[in-house]
């Protein structure tokens, strides 16, 4: 590559880069238009954006002799239409895909991590290509070659990162952007809740839907509060009312009005359920008050950072294009390079004072929003017995299933076997003295029918309740399970005893179904994590599968689910589109007894199958 062709391709570069500051615009006023309630334009201003980064790693693989993978997730895929006509998602059924289309594709394109560092390169690469054609002018092409190395690092895939190994500088600087993303989130709560308050005041038949609705977006913020600084926040919200139940005479009552449809007692029924609850005024209040508190905690660091950068330009940028002397910060004027030089250490001392208290700062703003965000004694307690009631039901009816598969079982396999080797008997008994050959081969017949029924009630005994499971405990079964696993399975963890019988084969058979959901789906391998802290077991289950799991579907995970409700636990599933798929389990329970002895027939040293 010659001087020349460098020079021009730089400055091709340089001025494609200043288009990207028209993407960051566009971006503005559609985030502007969200904080609105027009929430249609984000998510295609994101991805109308996506192509001018395309098109950058296009001319960087090819002027740069720099390769540039795509970094974004896979698509997601698109709605599929159920038998009766209707899209669904999760519990709720549309006509039309195109709703379920868009809010997967604004997850899709918003919850990608590339998507966060594409937008600090539309911000800085116009600045970096303002100077590249002098950089080549000076360096040659060696430069532009560099340049397409570092469009790679920003645009280009990245590997997982450890936590623990991130530089001090970067995770304050992550800290610092993850307190203006709380700002900004709760910037975006305070305009719903000014929205939702007028609507409640001037329109009450119409709060209900609108409260729901905004409630999206505070659930956004709790998501992400969780997500940046580890302070988790629960929905508080009180479960939602049953239909309305009518009369003998087919006619609806609300109070001492009846009614022929139930639309009206559903309607009200929802805007009593809403306006008494008071997570809905607290989520009010908080939307007042979060933004305050947060723009409290930001002030002092970007002010610290704010009087650093200022620092730095009046000493190194301003200063030697000027004659007299400079003054920064009240200190003693610098007109020389010593005099900036000697005062640097201030400016330096400046930027780590404002970087180093942001995860503390970013942590109290996530434990405020918890405070009037997060579910008050009373909304548990309402959640729990609500949840109870459901589970209650759920148990009932999967009980009463268990109890049918095995009478089906045993009335279709093992009892069908012992009428059929009940005749062979029968017909053993009637040869053995007029045709001895013809008895013996019924015998043998037998042995192995016998052999046979005894094989199918050992697979139903363990599908009941695994003998292993007694003998040795979840661990051990769960080791056990792994050896039999078509996937390659890495136990890990211990328990400090033995955990209640029912807790086990509760947890033992969701573990198996989790197993054998991520081997139908293409898995290869997997990782199970077992743990008791708190009366609370754990059990963590890992795939490398295609990921877009989701209980809602009608899977076996709602099997599991419904386990689990049994017990007061609960199933957490992260599956993103192209993977990998992780499921925690949690189940509230005491130990029974201390650990038994470990067994090498089911305890394996390298955990690994």
């Amino acid at each position: 590559m010659t001087y020349l062709r460098a020079l021009g391709r730089a400055l091709a570069l340089a001025a494609f880069a200043l288009l990207s500051w028209f993407d960051v615009l566009v971006e503005l006023v559609a985030f502007a238009l969200l904080c609105g309630g027009l929430v249609f334009f984000l998510g295609p201003a994101v991805e109308w954006a996506r192509g001018r980064s395309a098109r950058a790693r296009v001319l960087a693989a090819r002027w740069c002799d720099v390769e540039i993978a795509a970094p974004y997730q896979p698509e997601p895929p698109e709605p599929v239409r159920e038998r009766d006509g209707w899209y669904r998602d999760g519990n709720t059924l549309y006509k039309r895909a195109f709703w379920i289309r868009w809010q997967r594709r604004l997850t899709w394109a918003l919850e990608d991590p590339a998507a966060e560092r594409e937008f600090g390169w539309q911000l800085v690469n116009p600045l970096v290509t303002l100077l590249l054609p002098v950089a080549v002018l000076l360096g040659g092409p060696s430069v532009l070659r560099g340049y397409g190395r570092w469009t790679r690092w920003f645009l280009g895939p990245r590997p997982p990162v450890d936590e623990s190994r991130k530089r001090w500088l970067h995770r304050h600087l992550e800290s610092l952007g993850h307190q203006l993303g709380i700002l900004a989130l709760s910037v975006v709560q305070f305009v719903f809740s000014v929205w939702q308050l007028v609507v409640i005041v001037g329109a009450v038949p119409v709060a209900a839907p609108v409260v729901l609705w905004s409630r999206t977006i505070t659930d956004t913020l709790r998501r992400e509060v969780g997500n940046w600084t580890g302070v988790r926040i629960a929905r508080p919200y009180l479960p939602p009312p049953g239909l309305p139940v009518p009369r003998p005479d087919g006619l609806y009552q609300v109070g001492k009005q009846l009614y022929e449809e139930p639309f009206w007692p559903v309607q009200q029924a929802r805007t009593r359920w809403v306006l008494r609850d008071r997570a809905t005024w607290r989520d009010l209040a908080g939307g007042g008050l979060i933004p305050l508190v947060s723009l409290a905690l930001v002030l002092p660091t970007v002010a610290l950072l704010g009087w650093g950068l200022v620092g730095v330009l009046t000493l190194w940028v301003w200063r030697p294009f000027v004659s007299s002397p400079v003054e920064w910060l009240f200190l003693p004027s610098v007109s020389t390079h010593l005099g900036a030089l000697a005062q640097t250490p201030l400016i330096l001392a400046m930027f780590v004072a404002g970087l180093a208290p942001t995860p503390w700062l970013a942590r109290q703003q996530a434990r405020f929003a918890r405070v009037w965000l997060g579910p008050t004694e009373s909304s548990r307690l309402a959640q729990r017995v609500e949840r109870l009631k459901q589970t209650r039901t759920d148990v009932t009816v999967t009980q009463a299933a268990e109890l049918r598969r095995i009478e089906r079982d045993l009335h279709d396999g093992i009892q069908s076997r012992l009428v059929a080797m009940g005749m062979k008997l029968g017909a053993v008994e009637a040869l053995v003295d007029t045709d001895p050959a013809a008895a013996k081969r019924l015998a043998a017949e037998l042995r192995a029918a016998s052999s046979e029924a005894l094989t199918e009630l050992r697979v139903l005994i363990r599908g009941i309740h695994p003998p292993v499971l007694s003998e040795r405990g979840l661990l051990d079964a769960v080791r056990a399970m792994a050896l039999d696993s078509p996937l390659k399975t890495q136990v890990t963890g211990s328990l400090p005893g033995r955990v209640e019988e029912p807790v086990e084969a509760c947890a033992y058979f969701a573990v198996s179904e989790l197993l054998g959901n991520a081997a139908k789906h293409g898995a290869r391998r997997a990782s199970i994590e077992l743990s008791f802290a708190d009366d609370l077991l754990t059990a963590t289950v890992s795939d490398d599968g295609p990921g877009g799991a989701n209980p809602a579907g009608g899977s076996g995970l709602r099997g599991i689910e419904r386990r689990l409700g049994g017990f007061d636990g609960k199933l957490t599933l992260t599956s993103p589109i192209g993977g990998p798929t992780k499921a925690t389990l949690e189940i509230p329970c005491q130990l029974d007894s201390p650990p038994p002895p470990s067994s090498p027939k089911t305890s394996t040293s390298s955990e690994t199958a």
